[in-house]
């Protein structure tokens, strides 16, 4: 057993590469081979999203709190709370944030295929994070 103590990881500010606007990431475990899941608690400030990218074995949040937004590419932006749990199959392009107006916090749950846990695209434009559709 290994227990890892609540604040024990710092957190990060997530990097401009890879989100727009204001996003804390902090990562909360990276199990041990031959296992591969890894979790991390991410918050959004208003405004603030993911770029487009994908995961090659699929990804799961869990929202913790406030209200955010999340979509797949050609789908419908879908509105997201606290206590929702969301499913992104392997490869599905995708982004997740906070609304323009409210924060969100989730867990992001992944596995990494051949040392690789997601594949960064482009960033969300402003149109297509205010777009319903993209």
């Amino acid at each position: 057993m290994d227990i890892t103590r609540n604040g024990s990881h710092p957190s990060d500010r997530g990097s401009d590469a890879y989100f727009t606007g204001t996003v804390r990431v902090e990562r909360l475990f990276q199990a041990a081979e031959p296992a591969r899941v890894a979790g991390a608690s991410v918050t959004f400030e208003p405004g603030s999203r993911t770029a487009w990218h994908t995961h090659p074995l699929g990804q799961t949040l869990v929202v913790t709190s406030g209200c955010g937004w999340a979509q797949r590419d050609g789908g419908p932006r879908e509105e997201i709370r606290a206590g929702d749990v969301v499913w992104f199959p392997p490869d599905e392009k995708h982004w997740h944030g906070a609304t323009a107006t409210s924060a969100m916090s989730h867990l992001a749950i992944q596995e990494g295929l051949d040392g690789k846990a997601v594949e960064w695209l482009e960033h969300v434009t402003d149109q297509q994070y205010f777009d319903a559709i993209v």
